[in-house]
């Protein structure tokens, strides 16, 4: 009798582990926590651009909204990032504030003027707001990355390709 006492509490002392060991992983969600607010919002940004897509506006501006709050308390803890003022210009812009999207679009130029990005969609912003003539200054910045923002700004100034914003 002793014998089987002693092995149900061995079952049962390692069934236990054994759920123990499988409850502190990511499925519910908990390692979300450990991303950065940067990439919380390219995510965000990510699955915004989707709703758009099939058009659903709302949802997809309430994403832009939420990823523009986490970009900037990750520019307020590690400041002048372009890659991070390129998303904070962009989800401002897609917000509707032009000029507050082209202010920080102009930070990030200043930190790295051929960042490849910020260039095209300053492009698009300056199309979007009439002012050809400094997209085509953007278009020239990037003439020589040989990449696909170059080449979607050209097809947006020449009328072949329409822009989304």
């Amino acid at each position: 009798m002793k014998k089987l006492i002693y092995t149900l509490l061995i079952i049962i002392a390692l069934t236990n582990n054994s759920f123990s060991a499988g409850s502190s992983g990511g499925s519910d969600g908990g390692s979300d926590a450990k991303l950065s607010n940067y990439t919380k919002a390219k995510n965000l940004i990510k699955t915004a651009k989707k709703y758009e897509k099939k058009g659903k506006i709302d949802k997809a501006q309430k994403k832009f909204a939420k990823a523009q709050k986490l970009l900037l308390k990750s520019n307020k803890k590690k400041p002048l990032q372009a890659d991070t003022l390129n998303y904070l210009g962009f989800t401002t812009r897609k917000l509707g504030d032009y000029e507050g999207g082209e202010k920080f679009y102009l930070q990030g130029l200043q930190i790295e003027p051929n960042h490849n990005g910020i260039n095209e969609y300053l492009g698009e912003l300056y199309i979007v707001t009439n002012r050809m003539d400094l997209a085509k200054e953007r278009l020239n910045v990037l003439k020589s990355c040989d990449c696909k923002e170059y080449k979607q700004l050209k097809e947006i100034i020449e009328g072949t390709r329409k822009s989304k914003y």
